[in-house]
Parts: C-alpha cells; sequence; structure tokens
C-alpha cells in the first residue's frame, strides 16, 4: 500500500525562518535549532529547523535553512536560504522592517530590476519580524540563495522577466505534492461549478495565463486554472458536458500538449525544443534553422532566433499556427478517447513578453471581439 504523499513549506516560509532565527540570535544571543513561524496563509504555526546561525557582526548575524517542499518534485528540494539581518535603531519616518534581495534572489525586468520577492514572502517576513522587534528598533533583511542563478536556469523565470535567481512567490506557506489528490480535485470541482454555467470554458495553465486572460477581456467567471494537471482535467471537461474549450497559456508550457505531452511539468516530461523543431520541419524550414532551433537553450531563445530570421514574422506565424492546430486536434482527440466526449478545442499562445502569438479559428468564432 503506497503511503500518502507529504506536504512541505513554500521557499517565502524557509526565508522567514531564518530570517527570524538571526534577528532571535541578535537579541536574545540564543541561537535556535528551530522557530515557530506563523504561516498566515493558512493561519497556522510550524516549527521549521534551522541549520546555522552565524555572527557576522556586532549587530548582524546569518542564519540558514534548508528548503523542504515535501514530496514534490520541486527544483528547489533542499536547497540552502540565507538570510542576513542587520539591526538598527529606526530613523522616525522609515519602515521599521527592510526586506532585500541578495545573490540568487532574482531582478524583475519589468521593475527596474525589483527583487522578485512578491507580496506573500512580504507579508510572511513583516508578520513574523514586527513582534520580534524592540520600540524603536529597525531591522534590515537579505535574502540569499546561494544556487539560485544555477537553478533558474532550470526555469522558465526569464521569459517572464525575472532574471539572475529565483523568485520568492507563493500565495500560502504550504507546498502541495504534485500528486496530491486534493490540489486535482479541487480544480475539478471549479471546473464542474463553472460547466454548470458555461459551455465555453478558458483553461489557464498558471497564474501568469490567468492574468493575461483577464486583461484581453475574458470572462473571469469562464476562466479555470489547470496548474499542470491539463490532461484530467481536459477529460473532466468532457465528463461534464462542455461545449468547447480555449486554451490559454505560455508557449513553452502549452507546445508540450502537440506532442500528446498531458502532464506539463518539466520533471516529468520535456521535449519542447524536439515538438517546436518537428513542426518547423512540418512546415519547410531549412535543415540549418531546424538544428539551430533543436540546439536552443529554451523555447523562448528558439522563438527569438526564429523572428531574427529574414520572414521571421511570416515564419512564426506559420509554425505557430501549426502548433496551435496540433493543440487542438492532440486535445480534442484526448478527451474523445479518455471521456467518449466531442468537445471543440482552440488555444491562445503566448510569449514570455506576453505578446499573443497566434490564436485558433475556434477562439475567433467564439470570442469575435478577442484581439491579438
Amino acid at each position: 500500500m503506497m503511503s500518502e504523499a507529504r506536504s512541505g513549506y513554500t521557499l517565502p516560509v524557509f526565508a522567514c525562518a531564518s530570517a527570524v532565527a538571526a534577528l532571535n540570535y541578535l537579541q536574545d544571543k540564543q541561537p535556535l535549532e528551530a522557530v515557530e513561524i506563523d504561516l498566515i496563509k493558512p493561519p497556522q504555526q510550524v516549527s521549521i529547523p534551522i541549520e546555522q546561525i552565524a555572527l557576522l557582526e556586532e549587530n548582524k548575524a546569518l542564519a540558514i535553512t534548508r528548503s523542504d517542499p515535501g514530496d514534490n518534485l520541486d527544483l528547489t528540494a533542499n536547497t540552502p536560504i540565507w538570510a542576513v539581518v542587520s539591526l538598527q535603531e529606526k530613523p522616525p519616518v522609515e519602515e521599521a522592517i527592510i526586506i532585500q534581495g541578495g545573490e540568487g534572489v532574482g531582478k524583475q525586468l519589468n521593475r527596474d530590476g525589483k527583487a522578485a520577492i512578491y507580496r506573500y514572502a512580504k507579508e510572511l517576513l513583516q508578520g513574523n519580524l514586527q513582534p520580534l522587534l524592540h520600540p524603536n528598533q529597525q531591522v534590515t533583511v537579505t535574502i540569499i540563495l546561494p544556487e539560485g542563478k544555477q537553478l533558474a536556469q532550470r526555469t522558465s523565470n526569464a521569459a517572464f522577466g525575472v532574471v539572475e535567481g529565483l523568485s520568492l512567490l507563493g500565495t500560502t506557506g504550504i507546498s502541495q505534492p504534485l500528486t496530491a489528490p486534493g490540489q486535482l480535485t479541487e480544480f475539478q470541482e471549479e471546473l464542474a461549478q463553472k460547466a454548470q454555467q458555461f459551455d465555453t470554458l478558458v483553461f489557464c495553465v498558471g497564474e501568469n495565463g490567468l492574468d493575461l486572460a483577464r486583461k484581453q477581456g475574458f470572462n473571469p467567471e469562464q476562466l479555470v486554472k489547470t496548474a499542470n494537471w491539463m490532461g484530467p482535467l481536459l477529460v473532466a471537461a468532457g465528463e461534464q458536458g462542455v461545449q468547447s474549450l480555449v486554451l490559454f497559456g505560455y508557449h513553452g508550457k502549452l507546445i508540450k500538449l502537440a506532442g500528446a505531452i498531458f502532464h506539463t511539468h518539466h520533471h516529468l516530461a520535456d521535449a519542447r525544443l524536439e515538438i517546436l523543431t518537428a513542426m518547423g520541419a512540418k512546415v519547410g524550414l531549412s535543415t540549418d534553422l531546424l538544428q539551430k532551433l533543436l540546439a536552443s537553450e529554451t523555447t523562448e531563445a528558439a522563438l527569438k532566433l526564429l523572428r531574427e530570421q529574414e520572414n521571421g514574422g511570416e515564419m512564426v506565424e506559420r509554425i505557430y499556427s501549426a502548433i496551435a492546430r496540433s493543440i487542438d486536434q492532440r486535445a480534442q482527440d484526448y478527451i474523445r478517447k479518455h471521456a467518449e466526449k466531442t468537445v471543440q478545442v482552440g488555444s491562445v499562445l503566448f510569449d514570455g513578453k506576453r505578446n499573443i502569438l497566434t490564436v485558433s479559428p475556434l477562439v475567433k468564432q467564439l470570442f469575435p471581439d478577442f484581439e491579438m
């Protein structure tokens, strides 16, 4: 009998634990083996082990934790998270808590290189550090991910404007395992609810897709987040009687469906460049260009290469139209095979700068006002 998959915690939780341990050491001069953290979302206290604590200067300390996302296919598993904390007297008009990104924390290109430390991480740090501060104290926290730059090369962060490291991203402290049935059940329940209201639903792979779909004018009530559970949710849509689907997502994710890969997590299957190259061959690209596409580091780099060709715009349109047709057909076939239902499927693919690459004819038919 298989044991139940174990949940863990998201990266911001460990960054917060390191900061709390370092601040506590500066306040009490006692190295802690573990710290209690209020996750805020969800509202519960958890104990996080502390690996090391060191005093760097009289009012500056370093603490280290190690990421544990549970039984999750997460590339940050076991990576060290450092927090350097310095304590000083608080100037009258300044914030009590200053949060900075150090080595290995990504920089947001669309925000002038600002550290990729997002809302939940800041809320977590502020909520747990504030009670430890004495009146008139100010603390500066610098989060460091020593392996961040190296690990970031294995993500699509750069495609979304985050470079030189990882993001402290998340909306909750709990990291649910990829295989956790609860996560899929939650998505299926949302789909079933919305299928009662609409004949057409819009599947968005991630938060980026959800955000862009809203900005493109799609009804938020028709949007369904799929995460990497595209296959099971396609089947569920068929079983719930949905008549048509729009798959809205980043080309580096949705392209997998063109190769009949219906679980899109990169740890499970990754043939993006091979699929792109095959589609290039299908539309008649030269052997030399096909070899360069296959040798590209990422799908975003391959797209850039295509755009740089003499007739790049036309070439991108041809190849991505072919990719969208393949995605639509494969998805329809998948639903027909596993749910024994016919559902029309159309796709919208966008690039790393959130520009729409291609729109299936069905999407234009279902949403006449949609513009690229």
